[in-house]
């Protein structure tokens, strides 16, 4: 195979990689305590099929321990979705929910009014989530999810319509509980975002335009 041949083959790779990425791809978000920092860590990877109105995705705590008898329990996972701060007090409804089989955890699933969000969030409404109590503020850390361990979740509702992938992923809140100082408590949210679908065609044009390029090179040099 010659070196022209080899870069074409190597540059629509690029592009199948891309192109793929643009149609089905679980993303990867960042969550960060708002009060503690790393010592209220976690990661969700995310997906969502606007087909058929279903959100998956994966929580793993990557808390830190850094006192003794501080576990930043993640005890509450909630979405407010856009615009923040729906005018109803259970935010939009129509959505049902369930935890993937855990030995580790218990988390219910709730449409209905999940009250305060602690922390500074007192314009959120979540429109739903998964709690371990009878509130995102309550809570039971022995049901929650300790550093470490990881839960599934699936979400489906025709109130998902319209929303976009990032919209969706990037409108969640952690709650902690125990957590290391005297808080005792603190709310994780996305310190990285779930790129937007434009950022990942930008990718694509940059891939070809850069074979381009790669071609012009090669013939001036031939």
């Amino acid at each position: 195979m010659s070196r022209f041949n080899k870069l074409v083959f190597s540059m629509a790779a690029l592009f199948v990689i891309a192109s793929a990425g643009m149609t089905a791809r679980a993303d990867t978000i960042t969550i960060v305590g708002t009060q503690t920092g790393q010592a209220s860590t976690a990661t969700i990877v995310c997906d969502f099929n606007s087909q058929t109105n279903t959100l998956t995705f994966t929580v793993t705590n990557t808390s830190a321990i850094t006192s003794p008898g501080s576990t930043s329990t993640i005890t509450g996972i909630g979405f407010d979705l856009p615009p923040g701060g729906n005018a109803s007090s259970s935010g939009l409804n129509g959505f049902t929910g369930m935890q993937a089989p855990s030995l580790s955890s218990t988390f219910t699933f709730s449409d209905a009014d999940l009250g305060n969000v602690p922390a500074g969030f007192n314009s959120t409404v979540l429109d739903f989530g998964f709690i371990t109590g009878s509130s995102f503020t309550g809570g039971n850390p022995n049901d929650g999810l300790a550093p470490g361990e990881s839960a599934s979740f699936t979400v489906t509702g025709a109130a998902f319509s319209g929303f976009t992938a990032e919209q969706i992923c990037n409108a969640v809140f952690v709650r902690f509980q125990s957590v290391p100082g005297n808080i005792g408590s603190d709310v994780g949210i996305p310190s990285s975002s779930v790129p937007e679908p434009s950022s990942i065609l930008m990718l694509g044009s940059a891939l070809v335009g850069l074979g381009g390029y790669a071609r012009r090179r090669l013939r001036m040099r031939g």
